[in-house]
Order: structure tokens, then C-alpha cells, then sequence
């Protein structure tokens, strides 16, 4: 089991090229196919307009601007794999990046975007594209920091488990990274009280069977602050890697996600692998 096809979000923002770069580490490591994505932003015609620019001038500004977006993100898709012995691809598509992606998503095994920075500075960003990809998506989304990465993700990972089915969606799907790792830290926050019943539950085992070094560990939190935890045991750690899964819903493109998955999203600083 692995990956075999890894597809990556480009666009001409510095992120592309630390995707780009993990993606094709992961390729390495997995004997993947790297398929690199720039996703063409609609024409949208002001709704209120004083009438001193004409239709086709407001046009001819959009093409001249994505046509470049779309030339600096091959750009940095090409120099990341440059010398590289991988077998890559590159695809424009045009539309929403979210329905886009999880169309594409349907024919890959791991999708890489970027975690919403502070200032987007690209035409056609999103900011919330990780949490409408995962909610519109069967396949695991890696999410990498806007900050950057100290380490290539995947020698020590933080798996949190609550043994519902999105965090045994999210385990499996990272099977692959988890069977390669030094070590796994399963992490319960507020398991259940002594005496009920954990019958088929016990991740630890599964994993083991599956090749994958685990422990587990125990920790409480308030509904609240259970992202905050999450993250301050991962740097404990010194986690690579967070493993979660991510509930929620898409209904009429209204996004809604529970509080902890929201904080991670937010402030994370290792990358998060999430599904749902």
C-alpha cells in the first residue's frame, strides 16, 4: 500500500515551491506520480460598475494577470522538480479551486495544498481551501504551514484518535506515512472512564499489525481546548506530522467544522494530514 499519484496545488505564491518539494520527496519515497495543478480563476464582471472601463478592457486586465499567475506557478512547479528523477505532470484547469480539486482528487491517493496565509498575494486564492477541499473530498489532504518546513514530514507523527470513523478514515489514509515512521504517538484526549467498554477499538494493535512502531497516550482537555492540546503535545514531541480527522459538513458552500479542527487549521506549525 501507498501512494501512487500525489496531486499538488500550484499557484505563484512561495508555497508552490514547498509543496512542490514535498511532493516530490513523497514521490521518492512512494514511487508516485507528482501531478502539479494550476487552477485558472473565473472572469467575473464587476456587479456595480461607473461605466469608465469598458467590458473588454476589465478582460484583457484578467487574462494579462492569470496568464502570468499561471507562467510563474509552472515556473516553480518545473524548478522544484528540475534534476529530479520522478514522473511528474503539469494541468491547468479553470473554474473553483475547491470543485476543481475534488474532481481531480477522485484519481489521486494525497492532495498538498497550503494552509491559509495571512495575505493571500495570488489571483484565485482561497483562504479556507483545506477546509472545503477535505469537506468536498473522499481522498486525505495534506495541508502544509505557511511558514514553512524545519524537516520533511513523517519520522515522528501524532496521530489523534477519538475512534469515531473520521479518525479511522484519517489513519488509514495515512497508513503509508505511518508504516515509515521512527514513531507514532496515538494521542486520546478525555478516553473513556475505566470500566467501558473499548471492544475492537484499540488503534495501538491495528497499527501494530500493520508493521507501524505506536504507543499511546492519554490526555484531557474541554471540548474547547482541544485543539490547543493537540498542538502543544505535538511540539512536546516534536511531532513532523498530525494525523486527524475532521468533522463537519458542506451544505450550499457554507462551510461548518468543528472547533478543534478549525484551530489546527488555523495554527498549525508542523504539516496536518486530515480526512474526513
Amino acid at each position: 500500500m501507498g501512494y501512487r499519484t500525489i496531486l499538488v496545488q500550484c499557484d505563484a505564491g512561495k508555497g508552490t515551491t514547498l509543496r512542490a518539494r514535498l511532493a516530490i520527496d513523497l514521490a521518492g519515497r512512494f514511487g508516485a506520480n507528482v501531478v502539479g495543478v494550476y487552477i485558472r480563476p473565473r472572469f467575473e464582471a464587476p456587479i456595480f460598475s461607473d461605466g469608465s472601463l469598458a467590458m473588454s478592457d476589465l478582460f484583457r486586465d484578467y487574462e494579462t494577470n492569470v496568464n502570468a499567475d499561471e507562467a510563474a506557478a509552472a515556473f516553480l512547479f518545473d524548478s522544484a522538480c528540475c534534476g529530479k528523477t520522478i514522473s511528474k505532470e503539469w494541468r491547468v484547469a479553470e473554474g473553483f479551486a475547491d470543485e476543481v480539486l475534488a474532481g481531480l482528487a477522485h484519481t489521486a491517493d494525497l492532495v498538498i495544498v497550503g494552509q491559509a496565509e495571512p495575505e493571500p498575494t495570488t489571483m484565485g486564492t482561497v483562504p479556507d481551501i483545506a477546509e472545503r477541499l477535505v469537506l468536498a473530498s473522499e481522498r486525505p489532504i495534506l495541508v502544509l504551514p505557511y511558514i514553512g518546513l524545519a524537516t520533511p514530514p513523517g519520522k515522528i507523527v501524532l496521530l489523534c484518535w477519538n475512534g469515531k470513523r473520521e479518525a479511522g478514515r484519517a489513519a488509514s489514509a495515512a497508513l503509508p506515512l505511518l508504516q515509515k515512521a521512527e514513531q507514532v504517538i496515538v494521542l486520546t484526549i478525555d478516553p473513556p472512564k475505566p470500566g467501558e467498554s473499548r471492544a475492537g477499538s484499540d488503534p495501538v494493535d491495528w497499527l501494530t499489525r500493520h508493521g507501524v512502531k505506536a504507543s499511546l497516550q492519554h490526555d484531557t482537555a474541554t471540548e474547547a481546548d482541544v485543539g490547543t492540546v493537540i498542538l502543544s503535545r505535538a511540539a512536546d514531541m516534536s511531532a513532523d506530522l498530525i494525523v486527524m480527522g475532521v468533522y463537519g459538513h458542506s451544505r450550499l458552500r457554507e462551510m461548518v467544522m468543528g472547533g478543534a479542527s478549525r484551530t489546527m487549521l488555523a495554527s498549525m506549525t508542523v504539516p496536518l494530514l486530515i480526512a474526513h
